[in-house]
């Protein structure tokens, strides 16, 4: 991961839209979803949703399958991981007890029973 690279993954994710549907992908890994239900799960029209996307695959952070007559969609978790190791590797200047907070937000898991139980 470089500046360019985490710029391209950054301004893809600094529309809403482009944001939204990021983070929709990230809540139905691993399956993914098709092209058309992001586009109706976000009210966003389908040809406006396929600019999204295509923004978001340049930028490493979605990829796609063909599965018969939909294209199916998924967020790609480790290029999220590399972007965001990336901005934090030389977190506080090697002072580590102040990024300690961040890291451990960072690191707790994601789907407790409490997240299950409001989804």
């Amino acid at each position: 991961m470089d500046n360019e690279e985490t710029i391209l993954a950054m301004a893809a994710l600094a529309q809403s839209t482009r944001l939204d549907t990021f983070r929709l992908l990230v809540r139905h890994e691993p399956d993914g979803l098709a092209a058309g239900e992001v586009a109706r799960e976000l009210a966003v029209p389908h040809n406006t949703m396929s600019t999204h996307l295509n923004i978001l695959a340049r930028a490493g952070l979605v990829s796609s399958e063909r599965r018969s007559r939909s294209i199916i969609y998924r967020a790609d978790l480790d290029r999220l991981r590399a972007v965001v190791s990336f901005l934090v590797k030389d977190c506080c200047g090697g002072r580590a007890e102040l990024c300690a907070p961040l890291i451990a937000e960072l690191t707790a898991p994601c789907c407790t029973s409490k997240d299950a139980a409001s989804a």
